[in-house]
């Protein structure tokens, strides 16, 4: 009940994919951006807008820096260190923000057809940090330029990339987000991108989804967490810290996540993601990341934010009403949550529904009721 419904995002991240090698793009957040459905059947209410608390001691996102000034150097974390380390050390110099991102190319458009307001919000919504997904759209010389070209815009203003690997075989049990590679092709890919961050400051988050279906994707409950597993080894190997599934507030119980996480790896991880392109509030998702830490030996979690200001309104594609969430920020690092992440890119329609276009592509209206609608 809580798959991703992409239908024709593969071919919308092929193009982004394709853009991405032209020499007049320099990055892409990648457009393979999925959208989860929520619980169907369960009752669920708008939840209330979070507490200060839930960002208190927030860093800034960006860290602002001046003309013909360099940015300090980032080492990256040392092997082992990686659950340990200080959030400020994880996501050392805050958030990336990627220029020529997929809002950013639909502001240009929107402002060069004479649709300025529409260009207008898609210029607030690439103005923020948001997610770089790497999906089995991308391999070889392709995968290589998109991770480099991420890393050269991180490392020019001394910042952290976050990129989010969707490749896994059998992605989504064969459901709307059907894909995936084969087993051995994802080890080698999960590798061939380890290598490529070793050395760099870099956060992954780990294929949304893969655990909190097992449950009820029983073919893949036997081969899926040690794929995960060697995942996220190859990854802390390297040196970079990665996040697991940890699904939402109303899907699985924290003890049968905690359970999956457990077989996944996630004590070499730094921690688990929850509310990834879904709309649950920030409150009642740290208090279910604070279930799930505490069976998980203290791991740390990041929220997805990114359309959650009005919380859940009753279905997963394109809500009406919905507002972005709190700006991506990276917290003060005095609790378990390290940072409210924009991972879904606000803006991109989750299917033909409420009004929307094909699912990946760019929703102009939406976006500027995002914006409109966001948390103060």
């Amino acid at each position: 009940m809580h798959n991703r419904r992409i239908r024709d995002l593969v071919a919308a991240a092929l193009t982004a994919a394709v853009a991405i090698a032209a020499p007049s793009v320099v990055l892409s957040t990648g457009a393979a951006n999925a959208t989860a459905r929520t619980t169907g059947t369960a009752t669920v209410t708008a939840a209330a807008p979070a507490a200060a608390s839930a960002t208190a001691t927030a860093t800034a996102a960006t860290v602002p820096r001046a003309a013909g000034v360099s940015p300090p150097a980032r080492s990256p974390l040392a092997v082992g260190t990686i659950r340990t380390a200080h959030t400020g050390a994880v996501f050392a110099g805050g958030l990336t923000v990627q220029p020529d991102n997929q809002p950013g190319v639909a502001a240009n458009r929107l402002a060069a057809e004479g649709r300025t307001a529409e260009a207008a919000a898609a210029r607030t919504i690439a103005a923020q940090p948001i997610a770089t997904w790497l999906g089995d759209w991308l391999r070889g010389d392709l995968l290589d330029r998109v991770v480099s070209r991420n890393l050269a815009a991180a490392e020019a203003t001394g910042t952290t990339p976050v990129f989010v690997t969707y490749a896994v075989p059998n992605r989504d049990c064969g459901g709307f987000s059907a894909g995936g590679l084969t087993a051995a092709e994802y080890t080698a890919w999960n590798e061939r991108i380890a290598g490529m961050l070793r050395g760099h400051r870099a956060v992954l988050l780990v294929e949304p989804d893969s655990l909190s279906h097992l449950p009820t994707c029983t073919s893949e409950d036997a081969t899926r967490p040690a794929l995960l597993a060697a995942a996220v080894a190859a990854f802390a190997d390297a040196g970079v810290p990665a996040y697991l599934d940890g699904g939402n507030e109303n899907w699985n119980t924290p003890a049968v996540q905690a359970s999956l996480l457990q077989r996944a790896g996630i004590d070499r991880a730094r921690g688990f993601f929850t509310n990834v392109s879904n709309f649950y509030g920030v409150d009642g998702e740290r208090a279910y990341a604070d279930r799930v830490s505490a069976l998980t030996g203290g791991a740390h979690y990041v929220v997805d934010v990114s359309r959650n200001g009005r919380g859940w309104l009753g279905t997963w594609c394109n809500p009406p009403g919905a507002g972005l969430g709190q700006t991506p920020r990276v917290t003060g690092g005095t609790t378990g949550l390290d940072a409210l992440l924009w991972v879904k890119t606000p803006g991109l329609s989750d299917g033909t529904c409420n009004g929307g276009p094909a699912a990946g592509t760019w929703f102009p209206a939406y976006a500027v009721a995002l914006v409109a609608n966001r948390k103060p």
